[in-house]
């Protein structure tokens, strides 16, 4: 194929990756060696969900990856709660996780009283079309 052909044809897919989610918003708790992170990637454009996952960091002693639920293409907020000492309390929908900067945890929580167990921290949402994470009452 001719390098004009082949400069065309990237082109013209250019679009279609621009459809894809890579993205990472973190919940700063102290500095930047002390964080909650949700990741989202979606590898192809025809795909409706994204893959998620929450990386709790507290370096030089804790930084973690785990795969939560996927997510529609349209972020759905996940808001964030004291839950303890270096442990949050994550909500999706109808779905809790707790995240541990201690224990370098993160893990699905069935949460029987459905109420969250402390104060609202924050939300992960999208803001002019990009993840953000903003802080309750900020």
């Amino acid at each position: 194929m001719p390098a004009v052909l082949r400069r065309l044809a990237a082109l013209a897919l250019l679009p279609l990756l621009a459809a894809c989610e890579n993205s990472a918003t973190a919940f700063m708790v102290e500095g930047n060696q002390h964080a909650v992170i949700l990741v989202r990637e979606q590898p192809y454009f025809w795909t409706s969900e994204v893959n998620q996952a929450v990386v709790v960091s507290r370096l030089p002693a804790c930084q973690r990856k785990v795969n939560i639920h996927s997510s529609p293409t349209d972020l759905v907020e996940m808001e964030v709660y004291e839950a303890g000492d270096l442990l949050w309390a994550l909500r999706q929908g109808q779905r809790w996780y707790l995240a541990s900067t201690d224990k370098c945890l993160v893990q699905d929580w069935v949460n029987e009283a459905g109420s969250p167990p402390g104060a609202l921290v924050g939300t992960f949402r999208l803001r002019d079309g990009a993840p953000v994470f903003e802080r309750a009452g900020g």
